[in-house]
């Protein structure tokens, strides 16, 4: 998942500065400083054992849900984007972009157990597949997927794709969803079993999409995209069902079905973006909650309806160079924060 530059400007000034005093329905119940060194990229939530995985560059965070301290760390990564976890299978893996692998774990212990190359460059989205039992890593400059048999790590197919694949879900039917970051969008779905790519589905007026979400039984995609826009796709037909304002920097996306809410988490304008989901494909604004600058990714608990954002507080950005012409804020040490978001 890709670093969102934060000062960009967007999303139109006078929408955001409306959308953040609606009432989003939600209010952030806590803020853990977990402190730390370096940048961050996907939060994985473990309800069976009440703690989240934040990758954070060669290690991951493991954060009681509880009391919000770090418990654990898992260590072996390099270049940590994601994390699967299948605890009927006992295990965990890590997608590592630098190091092009990915790393196993013990789901108990949380022991390091091995390190296996992936066949494709800069492994991002990592995602576990139950009904198989295969673990796809979505690598972003090979411009493939990379399918594992998750209970020995063989490889068992590659799937290219029409460009560099993002976010990634999957289906109670044995389905995987992927984004395609192009300008505009694409979405692509592949059969789990087949390794079949079934359909690519060209998302008008969304750019870039980043995080997704989705509805399973009624088989809604929910794609966040540049320019403060998400898109609403039939997960059969690929038919674009609506196109939605979203916040500015958005990078991830979440659906609570018992709730009928989805969720953009804006990291640009620190806002977190919550649509009501209505009967007959209709969506309408359910608020703005402030959230902080840089939580562009999130979780959430579907039993609690708590979603878990997390970023940092930033120094300047270092001065531009040929080969990094727009770098970076970079985040300051000891600041990394969990926010988390419940409902009122």
């Amino acid at each position: 998942m890709r670093m969102r530059t934060l000062l960009a400007a967007l999303f139109t000034l006078s929408t955001a500065a409306a959308a953040a005093g609606s009432d989003a329905g939600y209010a952030i119940a806590a803020r853990w400083r977990t402190g730390g060194a370096g940048g961050w990229d996907y939060v994985t939530l473990d309800a069976p054992k009440a703690r989240l995985f934040v990758t954070r560059g060669d290690h991951v965070d493991v954060v009681d849900l509880g009391s919000g301290h770090v418990t654990a760390t898992v260590g072996g990564a390099n270049g940590a984007h994601g994390v699967a976890l299948a605890p009927e299978l006992g295990r965990g893996w890590i997608s590592n972009g630098r190091g092009n692998s990915v790393t196993e774990f013990d789901y108990q212990s949380l022991a390091v157990l091995r390190t296996v190359a992936v066949p494709g460059e800069n492994p991002d989205a990592i995602l576990y597949e139950p009904h198989t039992r295969r673990l796809f890593t979505f690598n972003g400059r090979s411009r493939d997927v990379t399918v594992f048999d998750a209970a020995t790590l063989a490889v068992v197919g590659r799937v290219p794709v029409p460009g560099k694949p993002e976010f990634a879900r999957s289906d109670e039917r044995g389905r995987v969803y992927a984004n395609i970051e192009t300008a505009p969008g694409q979405l692509v779905r592949i059969d789990a079993a087949t390794l079949a790519l079934e359909a690519s589905w060209t998302l008008a007026g969304c750019d870039e999409p980043t995080g997704l979400a989705l509805d399973a039984a009624g088989s809604r995609l929910f794609s966040v995209c540049d320019h403060g826009v998400m898109a609403v796709t039939d997960g059969e037909s690929g038919r674009a069902v609506a196109r939605l304002p979203i916040g500015d920097g958005p990078d991830g996306a979440e659906y609570d079905p018992a709730r009928h809410l989805v969720f953009s988490s804006n990291g640009a304008d620190g806002t977190l973006t919550v649509i009501r989901q209505l009967p007959g494909d209709r969506y309408v604004a359910g608020g703005t909650l402030p959230t902080a600058r840089g939580a562009r990714t999130m979780t959430l608990d579907p039993a609690t309806h708590r979603l878990y954002l997390v970023t940092a507080e930033f120094g300047p950005a270092p001065a531009a160079t040929t080969a990094e012409p727009r770098p970076r804020p970079v985040p300051l040490p000891d600041s990394f924060t969990v926010l988390v978001a419940a409902p009122r």
